[in-house]
C-alpha cells in the first residue's frame, strides 16, 4: 500500500498502476467537502461512473448514489461440495449439469417467462414506501433467479483438494439500475437547487442524511441489496438441484455470500460514518469473502484481516484493463478458446463479442491478491472446471 496526498487528502492505494481516467476520478473524490479521513483504493481499481470501481469512500452524513453504482448489491456466492471434480464424467458435466443449468437459469437479458413465487423475494420491507421497487414489483418476480449479462457468471470450480465448488456472480438485475439511475437524477436536480459546491461535471451528486430523499434512497438501496442476495440464493438452490440429479450422493455446505456495491453505516477512526463500497467488499476481521478472477483463471476464498486503512475492505475481483469495446476489437478469440481448452475448461465462447470477458480484458488475479496481503488471507484457491457467462 502506498499513500499519496491529493488536494490535501491522503489516498491509500493498493496497486502500483492506476489508469489516467480512474486517477482523475480519484482526484475529484478528494475535493468532496464531506470526505472522511482518507480515500482507499483497492488493487482492482478501474474507471467507473463518477467514482472508480474498486474505491472505498467514507463520508460524513451523506450518501452518493454514483459511489454505490447501479448494480446495487451485486456480489458473489459460493458453495463447497463433497464431490471430487475429477470424478465427474465429461458427458455428465456437459450434457446433464451444464445443459441443465442453462435450462433452469435464464442468462443475459433473459427473464423467467412466468412470475416466480413471492416467497423468493426479500422480507421485512414496506413496499408501499419504496417508489421504484413498488413500480417494478411485477417485473422483479420475473427477474429473481436470473443471472444477467456482462461479467456475471456461473462457474463449477475445484480447490487444491479437488473438491467441487459452485460459484455465482450476479446482482440486483434491472431493479438496481432503475433505483440507481432514478436517485442519481434526483440528487443531481436537488444539488443544483441547493447550489451545491460539488461541481455537476464530476457526477457525484449526494443526499444529506437529514433529508427525506436520503431516507428514500437508503431504504430502496437496502431492498436492492437484499434482492440481489435472494437472486443468488434462488439460482444456487436450482443449480444444486441440477447437480444433485447428476451426481448421486452429493452434499452441499452452507453458502458463502459477499456483496460489493452498497453503502453502510459504520464506525471508523472514532466516528460514525457512511462507507461506500463500489466494486469493493467487506473484509472485517474474520469475515469470509470471495475474490473471483477472470474467465479461466483462479478465484479465491479469503478471510478478512480488518485493516482500518482500507475501512476493513478488499477488492471485489481482478478489475478491468480493457473496456468491453477495446477487448472485442483487440483480443483474439482463437487464442482465448485454445487457452481454455488446453486447461480442460468447459466454456461457451462462440463469437468475437465474447472477448469482452476474456482473460486479457482483466488484470492478473495473482498480482491483485498479492497486493492486498495486508487486507485478506487466502483460505482456498479455486480453479475453473466449467464456465457459463451471462
Amino acid at each position: 500500500m502506498k499513500v499519496e496526498i491529493i488536494n490535501g487528502c491522503p489516498v491509500k492505494i493498493w496497486t502500483d498502476f492506476v489508469e489516467d481516467s480512474a486517477m482523475r476520478q480519484i482526484e475529484n473524490l478528494t475535493t468532496l467537502p464531506f470526505l472522511f479521513h482518507h480515500l482507499a483504493i483497492m488493487p482492482d481499481v478501474h474507471t467507473g461512473i463518477g467514482m472508480p470501481i474498486g474505491g472505498v469512500l467514507a463520508c460524513e452524513d451523506v450518501v452518493i448514489p454514483n459511489a454505490v453504482g447501479v448494480d446495487i448489491g451485486c456480489g458473489m456466492c459460493a458453495v463447497k461440495t463433497n464431490w471430487k471434480a475429477s470424478d465427474i464424467p465429461t458427458d455428465v458435466l456437459r450434457k446433464q449439469i451444464m445443459r441443465g443449468i442453462r435450462k433452469r437459469i435464464p442468462l443475459g437479458m433473459q427473464h423467467h417467462k412466468h412470475p416466480q413465487d413471492e416467497s423468493y423475494l426479500p422480507v421485512g420491507h414496506d413496499i408501499d414506501r419504496l417508489k421504484i421497487v413498488k413500480e417494478r414489483y411485477k417485473s422483479i418476480l420475473h427477474e429473481v433467479g436470473t443471472l444477467g449479462g456482462g461479467n456475471h457468471f456461473i462457474e463449477l470450480q475445484k480447490d487444491e483438494e479437488d473438491n467441487l465448488w459452485i460459484m455465482i456472480h450476479s446482482g440486483s438485475r434491472n431493479l438496481g439500475k432503475q433505483v440507481g439511475d432514478y436517485y442519481n437524477k434526483l440528487a443531481k436536480a436537488l444539488n443544483k437547487k441547493w447550489f451545491s459546491v460539488v461541481p455537476p461535471e464530476i457526477r457525484l451528486p449526494f443526499f444529506p442524511s437529514d433529508t427525506k430523499e436520503f431516507g428514500a434512497y437508503w431504504d430502496e438501496m437496502k431492498y436492492c441489496v437484499d434482492f440481489a442476495l435472494c437472486n443468488r440464493k434462488l439460482m444456487m438452490s436450482r443449480i444444486e438441484e441440477v447437480v444433485a440429479d447428476a451426481l448421486t450422493g452429493i452434499e452441499f455446505e452452507p453458502m458463502i455470500n459477499i456483496a460489493h456495491n452498497y453503502a453502510s453505516r459504520e464506525h471508523h477512526f472514532g466516528q460514525d460514518v457512511i462507507v461506500h463500497r463500489k466494486g469493493a467488499t467487506l473484509a472485517d476481521k474474520g469475515v469470509i469473502g470471495i475474490i473471483p478472477g477472470s474467465q479461466g483463471t483462479a478465484s479465491y476464498i479469503v478471510e478478512g484481516l480488518g485493516n482500518p486503512d482500507s475501512f476493513c475492505s478488499c477488492s471485489h475481483g481482478a478489475g478491468r484493463v480493457l473496456s468491453r469495446s477495446a477487448a472485442i476489437k483487440t483480443l483474439n478469440m482463437n487464442d482465448e478458446v485454445k487457452r481454455l481448452e488446453d486447461k480442460g475448461i468447459v466454456h461457451a465462447i462462440r463469437c468475437q463479442n465474447d472477448m469482452q470477458e476474456a482473460t486479457g480484458a482483466y488484470k492478473d488475479i495473482e498480482s491483485v491478491i498479492s497486493n492486498q496481503a495486508d487486507l485478506v488471507k487466502v483460505r482456498r484457491k479455486l480453479l475453473p472446471v466449467a464456465v457459463i457467462k451471462g
